[in-house]
């Protein structure tokens, strides 16, 4: 692997749109980045990245690195949907999974340095260098969001506290969403919302499909070598409230609980025995616009177990369902008018380096190839929820995103 340092950049969100910029030009694919807490680096960006359709059961299928000290030298990139469908019976907007490799990519350190690192020795393209030394101009991205529905959503909320006192479920993950039309591109906009809300697990991945923006503060998977550790969100505050009433409430503690078991029980499939722990409960944690609880259940699960198991196993994410998770699973696509798509499906990238980082893909907007973009919120439901503080707690979650300014620098 080769692994050279790179001087002379900006912030990641500026390196992306300068890469973009460069790329567009010369007719190359668009990259794909990791911006936030990744890797344990503040970005990791593939110049350009091929992203194409493929096979749900294929997707991150890369045997794991077990390199933990900063290097990710190339990988996968990816994102794969959440898998069910809603009430109104509709296919995918964009393809189920998508995604593709990359030998090389520009990778920013905790201290803020850049470095370029290559899985097959190749050195930087002539390409990068000259896209990186650009002075940046300012292009215009916004989109224009119409109304999420209120009324569904209280209906969705109804019959999940109806299902909760029959036992049918302990809680469910009830979500909404907005539609809207971009102007601009996506990695504009992904771009300025990165650089404005500053979360802790942003991805962008494109293609002639469209893209996907994702700016999720959870993770979902980091594999490296045979640790696997999931960070499960549940409890939330707005950000001007006290985050410490989080850990006070009966019914943010609740959701938060019952959702580390989840994850237990679903690390527990295929950890080695005796494994899994759960090193951190109810952690407070900032987010853009909310103030979230924060656990992380961790296991050792075998380096040779296929990706494929992993995800049967662990896939969809505890926090985005509920408890049980299957019978949950099949109340959701008759109490949701709309197909998820990949909001509470995964984004991120498999490296045989470093190992596996994957999102949540929440917070986070899906692009179709002519310009329209959907956002979807939600949040848990318990026997304590009140349908309107639900969907007060929806429209905290879509603030920093659908409030989001018309313009961002662009190389």
């Amino acid at each position: 692997m080769r692994i050279e340092r790179l001087t002379g950049l900006g912030d990641p969100p500026s390196v992306l749109c300068a890469l973009a910029t460069a790329a567009s030009r010369l007719g190359l694919a668009p990259p794909a980045a990791l911006i936030g807490e990744w890797f344990g680096s503040g970005a990791v960006i593939a110049p350009t990245l091929t992203a194409s359709e493929v096979p749900a059961e294929d997707v991150f299928d890369v045997t794991p690195g077990g390199r933990a000290d900063g290097p990710v030298g190339g990988g996968w990139f990816g994102y794969l949907s959440y898998p069910d469908p809603a009430a109104d019976g509709l296919g995918p907007r964009i393809p189920v999974a998508a995604g593709g490799w990359s030998d090389c990519v520009l990778r920013c350190d905790r201290n803020g340095a850049w470095w370029h690192e290559s899985l097959s020795g190749a050195a930087l393209p002539e390409w990068v260098t000259d896209a990186l030394h650009v002075v940046p101009e300012h292009r215009h991205a916004a989109i224009t969001w119409g109304e999420a529905d209120r009324r569904a959503h209280h209906g969705g909320v109804l019959a999940c506290l109806e299902a909760i006192a029959a036992g049918e479920v302990y809680q469910a993950c009830v979500c909404t969403q907005f539609t809207g039309t971009l102007d601009g591109t996506a990695i504009d906009f992904f771009a300025e919302s990165v650089s404005r809300t500053d979360p802790a697990r942003a991805a962008y991945v494109a293609g002639q499909w469209g893209a996907v923006a994702s700016l999720s503060p959870e993770l979902f998977l980091r594999r490296c070598g045979e640790a696997m550790t999931s960070s499960p969100i549940k409890g939330t505050l707005p950000a001007h409230a006290d985050p410490a009433a989080l850990r006070t409430s009966v019914k943010d503690v609740a959701e938060n609980i019952m959702i580390v078991d989840l994850v237990r029980n679903d690390l527990g499939r295929i950890a080695r025995t005796g494994s899994v722990t759960v090193p951190e409960l109810l952690a407070l944690r900032p987010a853009p616009g909310v103030w979230h609880l924060v656990s992380t259940v961790s296991a050792r699960v075998p380096v040779d177990l296929p990706m494929t198991a992993v995800l049967d196993a662990m896939f969809p994410p505890a926090s985005v369902t509920g408890t049980p998770k299957a019978r949950a699973r099949e109340l959701l696509t008759g109490w949701e008018p709309h197909r998820r798509g990949v909001y509470c499906g995964t984004v991120g990238l498999a490296s045989p380096i470093a190992g596996l980082e994957l999102n949540v893909a929440i917070r986070t907007v899906e692009f179709a190839a002519d310009g329209t973009a959907v956002l979807g919120v939600g949040g848990g439901i318990t026997a304590d929820s009140d349908p309107a503080r639900e969907w007060d707690e929806c429209l905290h979650k879509a603030a920093p995103i659908i409030s989001a300014p018309a313009s961002v620098t662009r190389a």
